[in-house]
C-alpha cells in the first residue's frame, strides 16, 4: 500500500511496489492521500491518476484529504485527528502487510506531512498490528536509507508511461523525463551510502533508494542491521519474510 502526497508519487517512488506486483503477484494499492492544493485542477489529476494506476496495475483509494502538512498537525488538532482517523480506517480496513510513505523530511510540506499523518495513524492502531514500512525519498534525499532496489528497464519503461498520464505536471516540469538520470544517481551514491565506503558498486544502472522497516509493538524496529542491494535476479517479497 502506497500513501501518496500527490498523484504522480505512486510512479516515482513506486518501482518496488511494482516488482512486488509483476513478480511476487502481491497486490497494490495506491492511496491518494491528497489530490494536490490546487482545487481547479483536482478533477484532471484524479482522472489523470487513474490512467496512471491502470497502466501500473495499482487499486486505487482515493483519499483526497487537504492541508496536510505540518503546520495543520501543530495547529488544528481537531482537524488533525480527523485524518488521523481516515487513515486508520483506510489501514484496519485493508491490512497491509507493507506501506510505503515518504521520510520525516523529504523536503515538501505535504510529504513531510504524509509521514506523520499515516505514523499517527499507526498509534492509533492495536498494539498487536504489525507491517513493514518503507520510507521513500524524492524532493530531499534521506540520511540513513538502507535499501537500494535494482528497476529494470522494463519496469522503468512503464514508470515513465505511468507518470507521463499526469499531464499538467510533467508539462510544468518534466520530470517523468529526468526519472532515468535520477535512478542512475540513485546507484551512484547507493553503491556507498547503503553498500558502504570503498564497497563494490551494485551490478546495474537504474535503482530507487528505501528505509526498511518494521511497525511492529507500536513501534519502529529495524529489520536488518547493514545495507541491503535487491538486484532483478532476486525476488523482492524475500525482503518481507
Amino acid at each position: 500500500m502506497i500513501f501518496s502526497p500527490h498523484p504522480d508519487d505512486e510512479c516515482i517512488t513506486g518501482g518496488l511496489a511494482l516488482r512486488l506486483l509483476r513478480e511476487a503477484k502481491w497486490n497494490v494499492t495506491n492511496v491518494a492521500v491528497t489530490l494536490g492544493s490546487k482545487r481547479e485542477r483536482r478533477a484532471a489529476r484524479l482522472r489523470e491518476l487513474k490512467n496512471a494506476c491502470e497502466l501500473l496495475g495499482f487499486d486505487l483509494i482515493v483519499a483526497g484529504l487537504e492541508k496536510i502538512n505540518l503546520e495543520t498537525r501543530k495547529k488544528n488538532r481537531a482537524r488533525w485527528n480527523a485524518f488521523v482517523k481516515i487513515i486508520s480506517k483506510i489501514l484496519a480496513a485493508q491490512e497491509p502487510r507493507v506501506i510505503f510513505l515518504p521520510h520525516e523530511n523529504d523536503g515538501h510540506p505535504a510529504h513531510v506531512g504524509v509521514h506523520f499523518l499515516v505514523l499517527d495513524a499507526l498509534e492509533k492502531m492495536p498494539r498487536d498490528f504489525s507491517c513493514f514500512v518503507v520510507e521513500t525519498e524524492f524532493w530531499r534525499q534521506m540520511a540513513n536509507p538502507n535499501l537500494l532496489v535494482e528497476i529494470g528497464t522494463n519496469d522503468l519503461a512503464d514508470l515513465i508511461a505511468a507518470l507521463s498520464f499526469h499531464v499538467g505536471e510533467v508539462k510544468r516540469n518534466p520530470y517523468h523525463a529526468r526519472l532515468p538520470a535520477w535512478m542512475m544517481d540513485n546507484v551512484r551514491r547507493g553503491a556507498e551510502i547503503i553498500g558502504g565506503t570503498g564497497g563494490p558498486s551494485p551490478d546495474f544502472t537504474f535503482g530507487t533508494m528505501y528505509r526498511l522497516q518494521k511497525w511492529h509493538g507500536a513501534k519502529l524496529a529495524k529489520v536488518f542491521t547493514s545495507g541491503k542491494f535487491l538486484d532483478a535476479k532476486k525476488n523482492p517479497a524475500d525482503l518481507f519474510r
